[in-house]
């Protein structure tokens, strides 16, 4: 009897546990689904709420970016061109001067005084030519006659000829004379600004002297030195016959655009270490924006896209098969459709091939999407009215982000300040 009562207990004892174990499992997995709800897994039938924007047809202009530096259109190195004291200094630093405009001017006493005896050897030269002339008049009168001897009259005549000559030697020698006398008023070279002063008042200066005493730079207007991989020189050259090209200067922190410009001209050799060409563009730098040494983002514009189809760069997923987009459907489904890229940037896309104007895309909610699963619209992304797309391939290529700076495939780069996306 003991015995029976025994294994009844031990049946119920197990019974009870079995119960238990169930329980916990059933506990852990209604918790663990109820986790993913709160992650935001869908459930399956339910509706997946994401953002959409219609695709779009818009005027893209094509760009190519690299990064330039900012170089003066004209620098002059103001120096003396004679020996002297420095008594004058008529500029203020960073004052804007006209070709012309005297900056310093040189002790001139030593440079006065040569300038008058050079004029008092020439007026010596002609007194003495003067009277040479005459003779050599009478000479030739008495000659008529055999009064004087034949080697007498050409003595003079070669009198008269060295003295003709030494009259230009004087007049050369008042010319250099002038000249110094001149440099010791030192004039502005060219238009420009001028930079800090090298040498105060008072001091001697030399000829020698390499530092000058002020840098003159024109900044109005300016350049910008820039290079592009060789492979876009076929591209620039025929954009260029068909006439000129604008160019953009922007700035690399703020993505402003700095000045706009056009293109002046291209290096006529390729760097062999690059792969790159140089390419020089000018700017009118009206409000100095643009500043000599400066490094800038440049944009060189070489076509314009017309009517081209145009979504958010957030709607871009890259498959196993390439890049495709959710299309939102009538009966608010979602379905996969594989696109061809044109070209893009950090927020916008050109689309090649297979997407109309008038359709819907996902830009947000992408982690809990699948082909047909049902969605909610919560929001209507708007499009960015301002079109600023850079050259790309088709889909799949590289598209690497560092800093707010998006680098091409062919390696150059597009400073952006877009909103961030989080694409899932």
């Amino acid at each position: 009897m003991a015995s029976t009562t025994g294994k009844v207990l031990r049946r119920v004892l197990g019974t009870l546990l079995a119960l238990a174990l169930i329980a916990g499992v059933v506990v852990t997995i209604n918790a663990q689904n109820g986790q993913r709800q709160e992650d935001g897994a869908a459930v399956p039938g339910t509706p997946v709420p994401v953002l959409s924007a219609q695709a779009r047809l818009a005027n893209v202009p094509v760009y190519l970016n690299g990064v330039g530096t900012v170089r003066a259109l004209n620098t002059a190195t103001v120096r003396t061109l004679v020996d002297g004291t420095l008594l004058d200094v008529n500029f203020q630093e960073g004052q804007d001067v006209k070709q012309g405009d005297v900056l310093a001017r040189i002790e001139p006493t030593i440079y006065e005084a040569q300038l008058d005896q050079q004029i008092a050897n020439k007026a010596v030269d002609e007194a003495k030519l003067t009277n040479a002339r005459k003779d050599l008049d009478r000479y030739s009168k008495l000659m008529a006659t055999n009064a004087v001897a034949i080697q007498q009259l050409d003595a003079q005549k070669a009198l008269v000829a060295q003295l003709e000559a030494q009259i230009k030697l004087d007049e050369a020698m008042i010319k250099s004379a002038k000249a110094s006398f001149d440099y010791c008023t030192i004039v502005a070279p060219i238009d420009g600004r001028t930079g800090l002063r090298q040498v105060d008042r008072g001091n001697v200066v030399h000829v020698v002297d390499t530092t000058g005493i002020v840098v003159v730079t024109q900044i109005q207007p300016i350049t910008v030195v820039f290079s592009l991989p060789q492979q876009h020189l076929g591209r620039i050259q025929k954009a260029l016959a068909k006439g000129p090209l604008t160019v953009d200067a922007v700035d690399p922190d703020e993505d402003v655009v700095l000045d706009v410009g056009a293109l002046t001209v291209i290096s006529n050799q390729i760097d062999q270490t690059t792969g790159t060409v140089q390419i020089k563009a000018q700017f009118p730098n009206g409000a100095r924006q643009l500043w000599p040494g400066q490094y800038v983002n440049v944009r060189l514009l070489i076509d314009t896209l017309m009517q081209a189809v145009v979504v958010p760069t957030a709607a871009l997923q890259l498959g196993p098969n390439g890049t495709f987009v959710y299309i939102v459907q009538s009966d608010m489904t979602v379905a996969v459709r594989p696109v061809g890229v044109t070209q893009r940037n950090a927020t916008q896309t050109v689309i090649a091939r297979g997407l109309q104007p008038s359709e819907q895309v996902v830009t947000s909610g992408f982690a809990q999407l699948s082909d047909k699963q049902s969605v909610i619209v919560s929001a209507e992304t708007k499009p960015d009215q301002n079109i600023d797309l850079d050259p790309k391939g088709e889909a799949g290529g590289v598209d690497q982000r560092r800093d707010g700076v998006r680098r091409l495939d062919d390696g150059s780069e597009l400073t952006t300040r877009a909103p961030s996306r989080s694409r899932q």
